[in-house]
């Protein structure tokens, strides 16, 4: 197995001035860690089809950015992939692909869990998320998604498995990555399909609770068939005549 020589933080985002600084200043923590420092760190924004301040925002924060009008988070996750690969320009073998959310912030120690795992042989780690900031008015049915979200896949595994898959939390050795094809063109379910992928090609794939990342409850999605579509048709299903859930969240989507 071959050594990392370097970690490429990948995050998409699409509007996501005002998230965003939140964001890059957890994966700067996280990045502050020893067993990080001792490696080349890359962060690459793909700003996708954004009409505020996004571009401007990742570059003051340091980022590199990639711009696109795919108004697709697979093509973006691609997009900035591929740059990162790009502008790195050494064996993918011994880069660390780490996949967030514009909309997320990672904990001190993500980078460092990631690369302890890739050292030790693993080709993917699967992480989980927590949501935070939700509206005050659907506080009961947030809670009851987290307390069913921390159990599912439980019954009958280790400790720690599970079988959610987040963009937001999610790490991959880059020659992996494209000997599966990468992340497809896809507007929803694109970090769903790599993991298949690598699944299906007999890849180690490690799925863990450990370290999950913190990403917004919001209710207006960004991207379509995501996260935040999947709480708001929670809130529907509960309390479909509820309009003060939503009218504290407003966002453009994908």
């Amino acid at each position: 197995m071959t050594g990392l020589a370097a970690i490429a933080v990948v995050i998409p985002a699409h509007n996501e001035q005002t998230l965003l600084p939140a964001t890059l200043a957890s994966v700067r923590r996280a990045a502050r860690h020893p067993a990080v420092r001792s490696v080349r760190l890359l962060v690459v924004v793909a700003a996708d089809a954004c009409t505020d301040q996004t571009y401007e925002t990742a570059r003051q924060e340091g980022a590199v950015v990639a711009t696109l009008g795919a108004r697709s988070p697979g093509e973006a996750r691609a997009a900035g992939t591929r740059l990162a690969l790009g502008t790195l320009g050494v064996d993918p073998a011994t880069v660390w692909i780490a996949s967030t959310d514009a909309d997320s912030e990672v904990p001190p120690r993500w980078l460092t869990h990631q690369r302890a795992c890739a050292e030790r042989g693993w080709d993917a780690v699967v992480g989980t998320i927590r949501p935070q900031g939700w509206p005050a008015a659907v506080e009961d049915v947030i809670s009851d998604h987290m307390r069913a979200y921390a159990t599912a896949g439980s019954a009958g595994h280790r400790s720690g498995l599970h079988p959610h898959v987040h963009g937001a939390n999610l790490g991959v050795r880059a020659d992996a990555y494209l000997r599966v094809g990468g992340f497809p063109s896809l507007t929803a379910g694109e970090d769903h399909a790599l993991v298949a992928a690598l699944q299906a090609h007999g890849y180690r794939v490690l799925r863990t609770r450990r370290f999950p990342v913190l990403t917004s409850a919001r209710l207006t999605a960004r991207a379509r068939g995501g996260y935040a579509d999947h709480l708001a048709q929670l809130v529907r299903d509960t309390r479909p005549l509820h309009p003060k859930a939503f009218s504290e969240d407003r966002a453009t989507p994908y």
